[in-house]
């Protein structure tokens, strides 16, 4: 296979592997040791994510989107961002953007590093579950916000072993068999919140995450009686803006707001997955 182009790009931290496949030019069959290999860190390029734009017959584009691990998922916040800039970058799109996702279409404005998207309205939302746990019993809340999350509420997140309790909960047998991502948060201020994730698929705390960002706002609209729009601090030290109304007890018109920067663009060598 010749070289491949590619953009690394950042959304708050939670980064990712952005190709132009609209000519459909990767072999199906190593898609998946593609994935792993360049997402490897240290080893590869690294990444949290991997995302191929493609042809879409009704919108500026469709994605695919791949955590590392080589398994799909269905929607991410931060990559969708990401999605959008390199779209306006490359041609693809202008400043305003719609795209396929497997979680439905999302639309997205671009102003410069910053880009503000309409999310999916969020489904199954459960405030106060009791799951059973090795420690003891814990109380958490989840909904799907394009992905399926837990959100557990702390007094403080800075010293929470996020990667063992969030494996733990990640594989529970309540949230079988697609698991779930993990988020626990605390309360900053009136309508802010700092945030720590553990991502099914990346399988291990990342620096950021767009979905899980949105599933804690509406969760803590609820139990904290939060106000849009709501302030996320991430792990990475960048904010998070979560936008959305809630009208007879529905939350709908979620947008989300944050940076999307490009790291560097590049060309893959074959070795880079090998």
């Amino acid at each position: 296979m010749e070289q491949i182009s590619f953009f690394k790009m950042s959304g708050s931290g939670n980064d990712f592997i952005i190709i132009d496949h609209r000519n459909q030019f990767i072999d199906e069959r190593i898609l998946a040791r593609l994935i792993t290999g360049v997402c490897r860190r240290k080893l590869s390029v690294g990444a949290d994510g991997f995302i191929l734009i493609e042809n879409s017959d009704r919108h500026d584009f469709k994605w695919r989107f791949y955590n590392s691990d080589g398994s799909r998922a269905e929607m991410c916040g931060n990559g969708a961002r990401c999605a959008a800039r390199f779209a306006r970058l490359n041609g693809i799109a202008g400043s305003e953007v719609t795209f396929e996702t497997d979680a439905g279409v999302i639309s997205a404005q671009i102003k410069g590093e910053r880009v503000k998207v309409n999310m999916p309205d969020p489904t199954d939302l459960r405030l106060d579950l009791t799951i059973e746990l090795e420690a003891g019993s814990m109380l958490v809340s989840s909904v799907n916000t394009g992905v399926p999350h837990v959100i557990v509420l702390r007094d403080q997140v800075d010293n929470l072993e996020v990667v063992n309790i969030g494996r733990e909960i990640r594989y529970h047998r309540d949230f079988a068999p697609a698991g779930t991502n993990v988020n626990f948060i605390c309360q900053n201020d009136r309508n802010a919140i700092a945030i720590r994730t553990y991502e099914r698929g990346v399988e291990d705390e990342t620096l950021a995450c767009g979905t899980g960002s949105i599933a804690s706002a509406l969760v803590a609209a609820r139990k904290l009686n939060m106000t849009s729009p709501v302030s996320l601090k991430t792990r990475s030290g960048e904010y998070l803006t979560i936008y959305f109304v809630e009208t007879n007890g529905r939350f709908h018109h979620i947008y989300m707001e944050g940076d999307a920067r490009v790291i560097y663009a590049g060309k893959l060598w074959e070795e880079a997955w090998r």
